[in-house]
């Protein structure tokens, strides 16, 4: 039997190249059809999932609404749990300002030139103390009271152990002055003034703190009451002079 091949070689090779090139545009075009039937599949079931939690979610959330609701007072709840939080900051940054009646105690003179207070104000902003009193013992009273505040102290032990001491005013000033009756009908000074304290004087946590007022040999009704200008050291004698 004789075979007689009449398409030449180049012409078999052509029609296999467009035969594999037929088979790899089919086979992409059908991966890519694969592919975007798959993102469509995947973008239904990511949408419909997404719409379910969001159901899921919205039903728990008003389930949880109407528990909720169902409580009483639960405004005045919430703002109780709320002030709770707030206590802890709120106790480090409180202020001592029960002290003050130790300061009270310390500066008001024993009589005949105590005084009566009748209003306090204390600025923790500007740190002042405005005191308005009276004293039967007109202005020699206001004068021991004054010597009095200048002469006491505040002291506590610092970080390091060590006692550390401050006067208690740094400045001090005078407010107006007028004589008036008591509702005992006596004739009294009223007065006020006004010192700066140091800041440390309300702080928490100082070990240690007092209030310490004027030595046991500076409290007579003498030294309290005669400015301190009046007597000084003894000058000591000049050598070589007459």
């Amino acid at each position: 039997m004789i075979e007689v091949n009449l398409v030449p070689d180049v012409k078999q090779e052509l029609i296999r190249a467009e035969r594999v090139r037929s088979i790899v545009i089919s086979m992409t075009i059908l991966v890519g059809i694969v592919a975007v039937g798959l993102v469509v599949l995947l973008g239904l079931w990511v949408l419909g999932v997404q719409t379910a939690r969001g159901v899921i979610i919205d039903n728990t959330i008003k389930k949880e609404d109407a528990k909720l609701s169902a409580v009483e007072d639960l405004e005045s709840s919430l703002t109780i749990q709320n002030q709770l939080k707030l206590l802890p900051s709120l106790h480090e940054g409180k202020q001592v300002d029960s002290r003050i009646f130790d300061v009270l105690a310390t500066i008001n003179p024993p009589a005949p030139n105590d005084i009566s207070i009748s209003k306090l104000n204390i600025d923790s902003k500007e740190e002042t103390i405005e005191i308005e009193a009276q004293a039967t013992g007109g202005y020699s009273a206001l004068e021991v009271f004054k010597k009095t505040i200048a002469a006491t102290e505040f002291r506590y032990l610092n970080a390091d152990g060590e006692t550390e001491t401050q006067l208690l005013a740094s400045t001090m000033s005078d407010g107006e002055r007028s004589y008036g009756e008591n509702a005992d009908g006596k004739r009294v000074l009223r007065f006020s003034l006004t010192f700066e304290y140091p800041k440390e004087l309300f702080t928490p946590y100082l070990k240690d703190a007092k209030i310490a007022g004027p030595g046991t040999t500076n409290v007579t009704d003498s030294f309290l009451g005669i400015p301190k200008s009046l007597f000084s050291p003894k000058a000591n004698d000049s050598e070589g002079g007459n």
